[in-house]
């Protein structure tokens, strides 16, 4: 059985390394925790499809969504670390995620392992991740709550 502490203490660790590397004082940790959140967020509600359980941005279309620019090298860094453990890219996200806030100082989030890779392109619309800023504050709000269905 896969050890997903010693898996979460190697991506706080690449993390790390990654960050000494970059030499502009910038981390690729909340880009892991952006990584976490987009494949988690496209879970609809209504029809209970796409979520974090298939890892379906590894593939074209959403890949190439434009919520989802500037994913790709959080994807390759991930690539290797699900490689080396053995363990799905869709588990490797979401643990990534949360050992990137715990490697920033947040808390420790309880996760869990389990989903499993899809070998092909998921079919989602595109669309499902909220936009980042509707205008105002109470705009922002009703468009998440719309999105998800609250």
């Amino acid at each position: 059985p896969t050890d997903y502490k010693k898996v979460k203490d190697d991506i706080i660790k690449s993390i790390e390394a990654h960050d000494e590397k970059r030499e502009d004082g910038t981390s690729i940790a909340p880009t892991l925790v952006r990584l976490a959140w987009h494949a988690s967020g496209t879970y609809s509600i209504f029809d209970k499809t796409g979520g974090s359980g298939a890892a379906g941005m590894r593939f074209k279309p959403e890949c190439a969504w434009g919520a989802n620019a500037g994913l790709g090298g959080a994807r390759e860094f991930m690539a290797k670390i699900a490689k080396k453990h053995n363990i799905s890219h869709a588990d490797a996200w979401t643990l990534a995620g949360a050992a990137a806030i715990e490697s920033m100082g947040g808390p420790e989030i309880a996760w869990k392992s389990g989903r499993k890779d899809s070998k092909t392109a998921v079919p989602l619309p595109d669309g499902r991740l909220p936009n980042a800023n509707m205008g105002c504050p109470a705009a922002t709000n009703a468009h998440i709550r719309d999105i998800f269905g609250r």
